[in-house]
């Protein structure tokens, strides 16, 4: 597994306008075989920034399966307005250090 995280510096629209887009995209993020989950989070101290996290089966069915897909274009057409205010779009491994109550 892998974990995309995708963060946003809103300059352009605000933060409703992003969750609004999330909420009409991920219906396409649960139709692919390839997301195992996702998560929007909205930064407290931050208002304006936001992460995505996206539960990938591995970076390749993300980048090949995913985006090569059927849902990613109307994915992709959901949150174009925004991808000029992503800050970091990353894949990640989880390491051992790991501990949830």
């Amino acid at each position: 597994m892998i974990v995309e995280y995708i963060r946003y510096e809103l300059k352009q629209h605000q933060p409703d306008e992003l969750v609004t887009a999330y909420r009409q995209a991920s219906h396409q993020l649960q139709q692919a075989p390839q997301c195992l989950g996702y998560e929007l989070s909205h930064c407290v101290e931050e208002p304006r920034s936001l992460t995505l996290r996206i539960l990938w089966t591995s970076t390749e069915d993300h980048l090949q399966g995913f985006r090569k897909g059927p849902h990613f274009p109307p994915f992709l057409a959901a949150i174009r307005p925004f991808i000029g205010e992503i800050a970091e779009m990353r894949h990640y491994q989880s390491t051992d250090v790991v501990w949830h109550r």
